[in-house]
This record gives C-alpha cells, sequence and structure tokens, in this order.
C-alpha cells in the first residue's frame, strides 16, 4: 500500500507544482492579488505531497518490501537498518525523488521567508521554482518511477546495496551536496523574478545573497565530505581525483563563488548587474548540467547513478527549456540591466570584477576539460582522456593567482582605495610570506613550488589579520569593543579566506611531503616508512552483517614507543560478489598513518599500501572553516529586514 501512496502523492505534487508554475505568473500579469497569494498556500501543499511520497518509499525500505523494484535492486534483509535508509538514495530514482524533496524544502523555505519580500517579487520566485520543480517531477513520474512494483514475482531477497555506498559518510553527503546543488536553483528563481518585473536594481541582489550563501555553505560542505570519504574509503590514500563527476560538483561552486562575490558588489554599490544575473543563470545550469553527466549514461563512475540515454535526454530538454528561456528574458531585459555606477582602478569593485574573472575562467577550464573527451567520441574522432596532468597545470597557476587577488580585494575600500596604503601593506605581508615559506621549505626540506604556494596561503593570513587589526584597532573604544562591533558578514569574509588558505596549505604539504610504500608482508615482519614501524601481527576472519572480512593487526611504533594498533580489512559481500578494501586510519593535526590491504599474495603474505599523510586534515579543515563563513554570511542581520525597511 505505501508505494501506491506515494506514486499517488507524486503524481498529485505535480499539479500542485503546475498550479505554482501558473497561477501567481497569472496573477502578476492581471494584477491579481487573489492569484498572487496563492504562491504560499500552493507552495505549502506541494512539499507536503512531495514528504509523503518520500516517507512512503523510505517505509517499503525498511520493511523489506521487496515487491518494489527499486527496493529489489538497492537493498537486503541483512543489511543494517541505516544503510536500509540510506539505500533509499543509492541508485537513480531514490536519489531523484531526495532531490526533489530538497527541492521542495527550498520552496517551502522562501514560502516562510515570502513577507520579507515586496508583495510582486516573493509569488513570482515561487512560480520559477514552481517550474523547475515541475520540470523533475515530470523526470520522476514519465521515466524513473521508484514506486515499480514487480508483482507477481516478488524475490525473496534483494540484491543489496552497493558496498561502496555501505559506509556513514555516504549516508551524509548525498543530501548536503544535494541541498547545495538545488538550492542554487533559490539565486536563479530571484533572478529570473527581477527580469519578469524588472525589479533590477541592487534590493534584489539583497534578497538573493542569503539563499546563495547557504547554497554555497552546503555545496563546499557537500565537496567536503566527499572527498574525505573518498579518500578513507576507496583505498587509494587520495583525496581528489579529477573525476568527471566531481567536476560536476566543483563546477556550480566556482560558479556559485563568483555569483556570491558579484551580488555583494550589486547589493553594495548597484554596479555588475548585468554580470550577477548571468552569473545567476549559469550556476544554475551548471547545477543541472552536473544532474546530466550523472544521470546520462554517457559517464562511467562510482558517482553514476544511471545509463539510460532516453533519461539523459530528458535532462537535456530540462536544461535547454529552463535555460534556454532565462537567457531568452535576459536578451529581452538587456537594456534594462546596465549599470551607471562608476568605481576606481584600486577599489574593492575592480578587484572584485578581477576576481570574478578569474573565477570564471577557472569554471571554463574543468568544463572543457570534462566535456570535450565527451564531445570528442560523440562526433565519432575516437576516444581521449583529460585526466589530472591537464587540470593540474591549467588550474593550479590560475588558482593561486585568483588566491593573491582575493586578498587584495579584502583589503580595499569601496569605489577607491588608496594605492600608497595598498602598497605598503601588501610589501610588508609579500616580504613575511617570502621569508616565513622559505624557512619551511628550508628547514622541512620541502620542493620549491611549495615555496611558492605556502607563500601564498601565508600572504592570505597575513593579509587579512592586517585588516582586521586596522579595524579594530582605530579609535578610542579598545580592540574587543570594536571587534564586536564588526558585522557577521565581514567575519564571513574572514573565515572563508583563511579556509581557503588552510586548505592550499594541507593541498601543498600532502603533495610535497607525505610518503607512500605498497610492500610485501606476512605476520611477523616488519616495514619502516618516514619514521613510523609498522609491524603486521596476525590476521583473523570476521563476520559482519551483510559481509565476512579478513582483518590484519598492525602495530605501529616511533622511537620504539607503541603509536597505535590499526585494523584494515577485506570485506567480501556475498549478495553482490563483491571484495571491499576497508582502510585503517590513525588520524592527527598534522599527519595521518593510512593503511590498506591488498591482494593475498600467497598463504600467509599480503600486499600492503601504507601512507604517512602530511597535514592531510587541514584540506577538510580549511572546506569547514569556509562552510561556516557561508553560513555566517547568511545570518546577517540586515537580511531579517522586511523589504523597503
Amino acid at each position: 500500500m505505501f508505494p501506491e501512496i506515494g506514486q499517488f502523492s507524486l503524481i498529485l505534487s505535480l499539479f500542485f507544482a503546475l498550479s505554482l508554475a501558473v497561477m501567481p505568473l497569472l496573477g502578476y500579469w492581471k494584477e491579481n492579488r487573489l492569484l498572487l497569494a496563492t504562491a504560499r498556500p500552493l507552495t505549502f501543499v506541494m512539499s507536503a505531497l512531495i514528504a509523503i511520497s518520500f516517507l512512503s518509499l523510505s517505509l517499503a525500505f525498511l520493511r523489506d518490501d521487496f515487491s518494489v523494484l527499486y527496493v529489489s535492486q538497492n537493498s537486503n534483509s541483512q543489511l543494517p537498518v541505516w544503510y536500509k535508509f540510506s539505500a533509499l538514495w543509492g541508485g537513480h530514482e531514490g536519489s531523484l525523488l531526495l532531490w526533489v524533496l530538497i527541492l521542495s524544502g527550498w520552496c517551502s523555505a522562501v514560502a516562510l521567508k515570502i513577507r520579507t519580500l515586496p508583495e510582486d517579487i516573493g509569488p513570482i520566485v515561487l512560480s520559477v521554482l514552481g517550474a523547475v520543480t515541475v520540470g523533475f517531477l515530470s523526470f520522476l513520474l514519465f521515466t524513473s518511477s521508484p514506486f515499480v512494483r514487480l508483482l507477481p514475482d516478488v524475490p525473496m531477497d534483494g540484491g543489496d546495496l552497493n558496498p561502496l555506498l555501505q559506509d556513514v559518510g555516504l549516508i551524509v553527503h548525498p543530501p548536503v551536496l544535494y541541498m547545495g546543488y538545488v538550492g542554487f536553483s533559490v539565486a536563479f528563481a530571484f533572478a529570473v523574478a527581477a527580469l519578469i518585473t524588472g525589479n533590477l536594481n541592487a534590493s534584489w541582489a539583497r534578497w538573493a545573497r542569503p539563499w546563495t550563501a547557504v547554497s554555497w555553505a552546503f555545496l563546499t560542505l557537500g565537496i567536503t565530505l566527499g572527498s574525505w570519504w573518498a579518500y578513507y574509503e576507496l583505498g587509494w590514500g587520495g583525496w581528489w581525483f579529477w573525476d568527471p563527476v566531481e567536476n560536476a560538483s566543483f563546477m556550480p561552486w566556482l560558479a556559485g563563488t563568483a555569483l556570491l562575490h558579484s551580488l555583494a558588489v550589486t547589493e553594495k554599490r548597484g554596479v555588475f548587474k548585468s554580470w550577477t544575473v548571468l552569473l545567476a543563470i549559469f550556476t544554475f545550469s551548471l547545477s543541472l548540467l552536473g544532474a546530466f553527466l550523472v544521470r546520462s549514461g554517457i559517464l562511467t563512475s562510482v558517482h553514476s547513478f544511471a545509463a539510460d540515454p532516453t533519461r539523459g535526454a530528458f535532462i537535456l530538454a530540462l536544461l535547454l527549456i529552463l535555460v534556454g528561456g532565462s537567457l531568452l528574458l535576459y536578451a529581452v531585459r538587456a537594456a534594462e540591466v546596465r549599470s551607471s555606477v562608476s568605481f576606481g582602478a584600486t577599489g574593492r569593485e575592480a578587484w572584485l570584477l578581477l576576481n570574478n574573472i578569474l573565477l570564471t575562467v577557472l569554471t571554463l577550464t574543468v568544463l572543457l576539460g570534462t566535456l570535450y573527451p565527451l564531445i570528442f567520441d560523440a562526433f565519432g574522432l575516437g576516444k581521449i582522456s583529460v585526466g589530472a596532468p591537464y587540470f593540474n597545470t591549467v588550474f593550479t597557476p590560475i588558482a593561486l593567482l585568483l588566491i593573491i587577488f582575493m586578498a587584495i580585494g579584502s583589503l580595499s575600500k569601496w569605489h577607491h582605495t588608496s594605492f600608497r596604503v595598498l602598497a605598503i601593506r601588501c610589501a610588508v605581508a609579500a616580504s613575511l610570506s617570502v621569508i616565513s615559506s622559505g624557512l619551511l621549505v628550508y628547514c622541512y626540506d620541502f620542493e620549491g613550488m611549495a615555496w611558492l604556494s605556502l607563500g601564498v596561503a601565508l600572504w592570505v593570513v597575513f593579509l587579512s589579520f592586517a585588516d582586521w587589526y586596522s579595524k579594530v584597532s582605530a579609535g578610542t573604544k579598545g580592540i574587543i569593543p570594536r571587534a564586536r562591533l564588526l558585522p557577521r558578514s565581514y567575519y564571513a569574509m574572514l573565515l572563508a579566506h583563511l579556509g581557503m588558505a588552510v586548505t592550499l596549505v594541507g593541498v601543498v604539504l600532502v603533495s610535497v611531503n607525505s610518503h607512500e610504500s605498497m610492500l610485501r608482508l606476512a605476520p611477523g615482519e616488519r616495514a619502516n616508512v618516514a619514521g613510523y614501524e609498522f609491524q603486521f601481527d596476525r590476521m583473523e576472519q570476521i563476520a559482519g552483517p551483510n559481509y565476512v572480512a579478513s582483518r590484519g593487526w598492525f602495530t605501529v611504533y616511533k622511537a620504539g614507543v607503541k603509536v597505535v594498533t590499526l585494523h584494515p580489512e577485506k570485506r567480501f559481500f556475498s549478495t553482490r560478489q563483491q571484495v571491499m578494501t576497508e582502510a585503517a586510519l590513525d588520524a592527527g593535526f598534522t599527519r595521518d598513518l593510512y593503511l590498506s590491504l591488498g591482494e593475498q599474495l600467497d598463504q600467509s603474505a599480503w600486499g600492503v599500501r601504507i601512507y604517512v599523510k602530511s597535514f592531510v586534515r587541514w584540506i577538510w579543515l580549511g572546506g569547514l572553516l569556509m562552510v561556516v563563513g557561508g553560513l555566517l554570511a547568511a545570518v546577517d542581520k540586515r537580511y531579517r529586514k522586511r523589504a523597503g525597511v
């Protein structure tokens, strides 16, 4: 019965989404307040119906209802209950339902805050979001229903969840990532609503900015969690692989970062209006492109959900309709989007414009590297691979340049900044950065490239501190009182920029100062890696809820003192007939000890992969700092004001 309730709720939600897409828009054209007022109740009813559908599928998983095709493909009676729930988004259909649920959640959040907007803007924003929801609900109902029954041939048990997804990180990672992906539809809706109503002043940027900041924070957290999961779960010790589907989430993050900064300029100074609207459309289109890459079947990846070209064609059509329609509307309204405010060459506007250009170039660089092999193959020109060498060679120097200018931009003032003041502060920061990074390279014998990268990271830290100190030391109130008076948005910027510096330090040091060994070890043997002694004690057989495993016991010593005992595993999942590597980790602030088992080479010896990773945790620590910065920007007091206040 639950699958039927879920399917019926989805069908009803489509009708309410269609009504939401049409009625407020009709009310705006007819100047009918009654039709405009339908936006909120339609949104809440639509969201409630989608939630009922999601709950119905959840109950089907938790009750082991293998009469449902999707449940039988992605679950098993022996699967732990928390994985039965997360298995809901372990495949294409369920993950798409999660996407729609989160989209409806964003719609409801906007509806709850609609009173802070002018009465002709809020309903139009919800109408645009309703149109986006119609597209995804249609995709779900017509090509990807998760409620298809297997009657009368019901299997005794399910095919189990992909062992790669049977991990705590994959319970959290997809919903958080989708919160970011889908959240950019709100910024898109504000941009389209501003184009429809002609309300293209700085106000729409103020309305859209907190939603964009929250979306960006969630996407940052989702990418960070995904990197962390890949690091400890895949057994390779890497944190980023330039996988095309990883790039699919990275591209909207880059574009969203540019959008966030451009919104700040539009809100504060009323400039870049045209560019900001385009960025909102561009960022949303990249989110849809990510959905297309994952669900079209054109990529083979651990992240991919579907291999049905029909589904890919549906998303491509949705992309063309939504993005093409919004660009057409932009072309019609282009004359009204121009900015007439001027600014100086050393003003913050100029530096943010430069940063926006570099972020866009980085986005296009990743987009080219991701799509070029696919286009090459589609035209029958053969198969080529664009991998890490391309991305590292092209992306890295532009990214370093971006970070340099990012720090200068935060130091400058709106409209105009004294060139002499900027030059003095930058010269002092540059000197301290060169000396400090040079000492680190000398003392720890790092590679020459590390000097440049560490210098750039320290440059951000020194300039950020100098800017903060100049603000809190002026006047007579004292440092602490003045520090408390600084707005949350300022601390948000500070945290985000410091997070970028911390991540850069982590990336550099894990690249130049890590150690790796691939060894053949038998019980009783030892190996020395980077000053740590790894002793292979023994192997044992254990049984999990839906797997059996060979577990190793390795004792790690340093200078003769025991540090930790590690337990890497090789797990065999009988239902899927798959073997998975479960790495063992001893995490630290400045280093990780990482050990994973390879193949059993003979009766007692095993292939063993040992890593000593320097500062790898700093990569994710920087990501978390950026997340806190994004959320802090969203809760700034001025965004709680009503329209016109």
